[in-house]
């Protein structure tokens, strides 16, 4: 087995999503095929090493379906000779995209692979693609399928986590965030998106609120509590019997923004990165995937941590920083209370309660933003993780180099 190296990463900045946001006038492949170029011409790189992009898409249709990945290489002038695949693991797609690029190089039949995502989502909605979960009366009540927001609301009343504790967590996430964009520390990586004629479209991320307050959080309504008084809160509470009621403490400003966006990661072998002249900055020291009970749903990125945590050797206490991704604020604070972390080292520049989650995209985003962080800080270890719909998680652990 070979070590499988990341040699670099760029993204675009978020944009809201929604039709008013700035990303929304760009398609899903212009949005990559910037990203594309960028990566060429900031690595000098000969496409025609790279065998394979390997991106994430959660909603992949219309304009993000047909197998995205292999447009995209084209239409951003790429060797012909790279290949393109596009999957879908949920809100865990594009770190999938980096752990099977990963796979591929390590077992040695690929040598450079791109891995990334995206998701246009002022575009093309959550759901836009259907699927048993959502259609299929047999299969939605046979696994007791409640919506993630209530799913969510049910881990904080069995945490004990009150509304003033996800608010105060939210607040902290803009916080960061907007320390992060003001000091400059996204800047290594976000490439700015311009339209077809070269005029700017959008150069930071868009949803970041450097004013928040908990006065003005209190002030909204819970976003689920009409759909847990459709059924859902009753199919909750028969299969968690301990809980006698739920309260709904999830809303707008303590939950995930909705967000336009891509990134990308370079993954390869040493040798391959030799031969191209190219630096390596970490090692994908291991990964892992699990299955998670699929009504509360969203509680995997603990054992996916615990997972690729033995396969690496290590201990929780062994990583210097962690990127959990901020779905909703009861997921982070969970997780790092399972693992016995401190919210110190736990998504230090704000995540995608102030930032927003580009669904196929946030994976590979927040391993690079790991990455950046690390480098930054002159630390070793940084580990990523993200609950996943369905019930499952995902992480990756890196190691600088």
């Amino acid at each position: 087995m070979s070590d499988a190296l990341i040699y670099d990463h760029v993204r675009t900045p978020r944009g809201k999503g929604k039709k008013d946001g700035s990303l929304h006038q760009a398609t899903p492949v212009w949005l990559l095929r910037g990203l594309l170029q960028s990566l060429q011409q900031r690595l000098d790189l000969d496409t025609a090493l790279v065998d394979d992009v390997v991106l994430g898409c959660v909603t992949p249709v219309g304009e993000q379906g047909a197998d995205i990945a292999r447009t995209a290489v084209l239409d951003a002038g790429w060797a012909e000779s790279v290949a393109g695949v596009t999957l879908s693991r949920f809100c865990a797609s594009g770190l999938e995209a980096v752990n099977l690029a990963a796979a591929k190089v390590a077992s040695g039949f690929e040598d450079f692979v791109v891995a990334g995502g995206i998701e246009s989502m002022s575009r093309w909605t959550m759901g836009s693609d259907g699927g048993a979960w959502f259609m299929d009366p047999r299969i939605n009540q046979g696994i007791a399928f409640i919506p993630q927001g209530i799913s969510a609301d049910l881990i904080a009343m069995l945490e004990g986590f009150t509304r003033h504790d996800l608010d105060t967590y939210a607040l902290q996430s803009h916080q960061r965030a907007a320390a992060a964009r003001a000091a400059g520390h996204f800047k290594k990586s976000v490439v700015p998106v311009h339209d077809i004629a070269g005029l700017l479209l959008l150069a930071e991320d868009e949803t970041i609120r450097a004013n928040a307050t908990l006065e003005a959080m209190a002030r909204l309504e819970p976003s689920f509590a009409a759909m847990g008084a459709m059924g859902f809160d009753a199919t909750a509470l028969r299969k968690y019997t301990t809980v006698e009621k739920i309260t709904h403490v999830h809303h707008a400003g303590n939950a995930s923004g909705i967000v336009d966006g891509a990134a990308l990661m370079l993954i390869g072998s040493a040798e391959a990165g030799a031969r191209a002249g190219l630096r390596a900055r970490a090692r994908i020291r291991s990964v892992a995937v699990i299955g998670s009970e699929p009504t509360i749903m969203l509680t995997g990125p603990t054992p996916a941590c615990r997972k690729a945590l033995a396969k690496a050797g290590l201990q929780a206490s062994d990583i210097d920083l962690w990127e959990i991704n901020e779905a909703f604020a009861a997921v982070p604070m969970k997780t790092a209370r399972d693992l016995g972390v401190s919210l110190d080292r736990v998504n230090v520049n704000g995540g995608a309660i102030a930032m927003g989650h580009p669904l196929g995209a946030t994976g590979c985003i927040i391993l690079g933003t790991l990455l950046d962080e690390l480098e930054r800080r002159d630390q070793a270890l940084g580990c990523a993780t993200l609950c996943v719909g369905g019930g499952m998680g995902i992480a990756t652990i890196i190691e600088r180099i």
